[in-house]
């Protein structure tokens, strides 16, 4: 019986220290782009399921336009079979992706692909909603475990064991009927370097492009009750000392700082 692994992977804005605001983003000269460190990590759990497994598919499906399928390419270097990426015009207009917005995009490449098994990263580093994964498995009606550290997964029963985190340091373990969705938290396991051959292969690899119309959705479906108001640089609360010289002579300075503050006496 064949098992299909579908992993949500976002590609991140990672912004340089010095930067300039255009209007309500971050000019794009200051910026590069990146695979999302937590959906790495769910990309590499999902490539070792593959690897354990007999014929299981690994897809990975990402919302953003042409750019972002070298970010794409990477997940397939990795081991990832096949990927898919949704964008059009209405997309590259509506500006802010809310979480809920954003589930409705991928509950209907999931309709279409009807994978066993949903793995998403706990949250991207740009917006750090958290709430992407969760609000899949409602629109799609899966169960659903968030922050998983540990899994092991049995693709007869499509059963997932997990252990997630809960606040206060508590861990839960429990069983996850699937189909599921599964949110990767980092840790779990140690992401791959792509290797120069699996490089090589991911140029060959099928990459399908979806606009609205392919999924059967409409314009209507980027409306959202998230705007983006404004964006500013928030300003410092506390000022940073920086003191030059040899270690002796900043270690008396910074002896000399802290006896000042009431840090440490004498």
């Amino acid at each position: 019986m064949s098992t299909k692994i579908l992993v949500t992977v976002k590609e991140v804005a990672e912004v340089d220290d010095e930067f300039e605001i255009s209007g309500l983003d971050i000019d794009d000269r200051y910026l590069e782009y990146d695979l999302n460190e937590w959906d790495d990590y769910a990309v590499e759990e999902a490539v070792q399921l593959s690897e354990a497994g007999d014929d299981v598919e690994v897809v990975t499906v990402t919302l953003g336009p042409e750019r972002s399928e070298e970010t794409i390419r990477m997940a397939l270097a990795k081991g990832a079979d096949r990927a898919v990426r949704v964008w059009d015009d209405a997309l590259a207009d509506a500006g802010l992706l809310d979480a809920t917005t954003k589930a409705d995009l991928l509950a209907a490449v999931v309709e279409s692909e009807e994978p066993d098994l949903v793995l998403t990263g706990v949250q991207a580093a740009d917006d750090s909603f958290g709430a992407t994964g969760v609000a899949l498995a409602e629109r799609v009606g899966f169960e659903w475990a968030a922050v998983v550290n540990d899994l092991d997964y049995d693709a007869d029963a499509n059963v997932s064991s997990v252990r997630r985190e809960l606040e206060g340091g508590v861990e839960e373990l429990t069983d996850v009927e699937g189909p599921a969705v599964l949110t990767i938290q980092t840790g779990i396991n140690e992401p791959r370097y792509a290797s120069l051959r699996g490089i090589r292969q991911a140029q060959r690899k099928p990459l399908d492009v979806h606009a609205l119309d392919d999924l059967g959705l409409d314009e209507s479906v980027v409306d959202s009750p998230v705007d983006l108001t404004s964006m500013y640089e928030p300003e410092s609360e506390g000022d940073a000392v920086v003191w030059e010289g040899s270690p002796d002579e900043t270690a008396d300075e910074l002896a000399t700082f802290l006896r000042e503050q009431g840090v440490v006496e004498g």
